[in-house]
């Protein structure tokens, strides 16, 4: 294993963060790391990186003990946070040479980096251009290759495509496949079900502290076939509704989010009808849909939310 995350336990005052947590990342792999807000994502990473210490528990990166003063480490490892982190009055090939200057690189090694990295976020012809000057998808762009100028052995990537337009968003999953091609690992978190997909080869799902499954998306998927996903849209939801469809016998979870509801029943139950009774009596209904378990559903019956609720 490139990493190795073993009974990690991590406490801020009486709340623990990690929760005995084990993770392993393989060699070459795209890694989707999911969880709704507080599932203690970020400071899995930030362990995993070395940006804080732990309570107890061993984290190992390229078969090195972890810690925060393990500087080798750090770098060979890079991090595309959630937040712009490039400075705004300098220009692109200053930002690439300054982050490449702290990882160690100088001269001619350093010079083609920055070219190379130009090239490859696409933005050669604005290398002299400050970021201020750019949109948000080019700034984005610029941000991944500042983590990518030293060539890591490990990228993590923190919600790399937040507020940005579809082209940009389509780039950016393009260059991850050809990062992890070209032999870099990748770590990748984000609130988009369909970029986990499109990316990742394999996928762990956190909650309160700890990894409750892992595996690819077939693998995860299997473990609810037994299940089916009905989507309805109400006419007038209310807790009434609600609690009349949790009382259903088969109903497992009853997700809302203003008119659409996301009801997670025993397969084979004949529910949807079942639903559809209440619904009546509760203001009617729009539409209503019933169909195998997809990724999102996955996520959905092992934390109780959808992936977009715990956006930030």
């Amino acid at each position: 294993m490139l990493a190795t995350m073993k009974n990690v336990v991590k406490r801020y005052g009486n709340t623990m963060a990690l929760d005995h947590l084990d993770l392993n990342v393989a060699q070459g792999e795209i890694l989707g790391l999911l969880g709704p807000n507080g599932a203690g994502k970020t400071t899995a990473i930030r362990t995993l990186c070395g940006l804080m210490g732990f309570d107890s528990g061993e984290i190992r990166v390229f078969g090195q003990a972890q810690h925060v003063n393990n500087l080798e480490v750090k770098r060979a490892m890079g991090i595309v946070t959630q937040e712009i982190t490039v400075f705004q009055d300098l220009n692109a090939i200053e930002n690439l040479r300054y982050f490449g200057q702290l990882y160690g690189l100088r001269g001619s090694e350093l010079e083609s980096n920055v070219n190379r990295v130009l090239a490859f976020i696409g933005l050669t012809d604005r290398a002299k251009k400050r970021p201020k000057t750019f949109s948000g998808g080019m700034q984005r762009r610029l941000n991944i290759g500042c983590a990518l100028v030293h060539r890591p052995k490990l990228l993590i990537m923190d919600e790399p495509t937040v507020g940005i337009d579809p082209q940009s968003r389509n780039h950016i999953l393009e260059s991850v496949r050809t990062i992890a091609a070209e032999g870099t690992t990748v770590i990748y978190t984000t609130h988009y079900m369909e970029e986990v997909e499109a990316v990742c080869n394999r996928i762990a799902i956190m909650d309160s502290g700890k990894v409750i499954a892992e595996g690819t998306k077939d693998e995860l998927v299997g473990k609810i076939q037994h299940e089916d996903t009905i989507r309805m849209t109400a006419n007038s939801p209310s807790p009434a509704l609600t609690d009349g469809i949790k009382a259903i016998s088969g109903v497992k979870s009853v997700d809302v989010n203003g008119n659409d509801y996301v009801i997670i029943s025993s397969a084979e139950s004949a529910n949807v009808n079942r639903i559809m009774e209440i619904a009546m009596h509760h203001g009617g209904i729009a539409n209503i849909t019933a169909a195998k378990p997809n990724l999102e559903d996955v996520f959905l019956t092992l934390t109780g939310r959808c992936l977009r609720d715990g956006e930030e």
